[in-house]
């Protein structure tokens, strides 16, 4: 990342939390995912540009996209930046419902919490 790129320590609940996240979007257990976002959550729709807000609007966006392709999400490595964000590089892969590879590829997630809970989440690229 360009800007920002101290990497700071997180603290443990911060990890719990983020690694909880990903387990739960992997294993496509979306209910558990939302229980770790707050009320007014802005999630990147990665597909059609934008964001999506709230937990029904997430879900809706989730479930949609999984009828589509199937994206897992690996993160490799977890720091705060400057801002106070939680940075995620993560390995992401994306295949056709058939099994068919369409994307291989490492980006950065980046989280907002709000009391312990995910407010905000943008996607860059390395």
């Amino acid at each position: 990342m360009q800007s920002n790129s101290s990497k700071l320590p997180i603290t443990s609940e911060e990890k719990e939390l983020i690694l909880a996240a990903y387990q739960a979007f992997n294993a496509r257990n979306v209910d558990t995912a939302l229980t770790l976002m707050t009320p007014d959550v802005h999630w990147p729709n990665g597909m059609e540009g934008g964001y999506v807000y709230g937990p029904a609007e997430v879900k809706s966006y989730w479930l949609r996209q999984w009828t589509m392709i199937n994206p897992t999400v690996q993160p490799s490595s977890i720091h705060k930046d400057n801002t106070g964000r939680i940075v995620v590089e993560v390995h992401q892969v994306v295949k056709d419902l058939s099994g068919n590879h369409l994307q291989d590829k490492m980006l950065y997630h980046l989280y907002t919490l709000t009391e312990g809970l995910i407010k905000h989440m943008e996607i860059r690229e390395l």
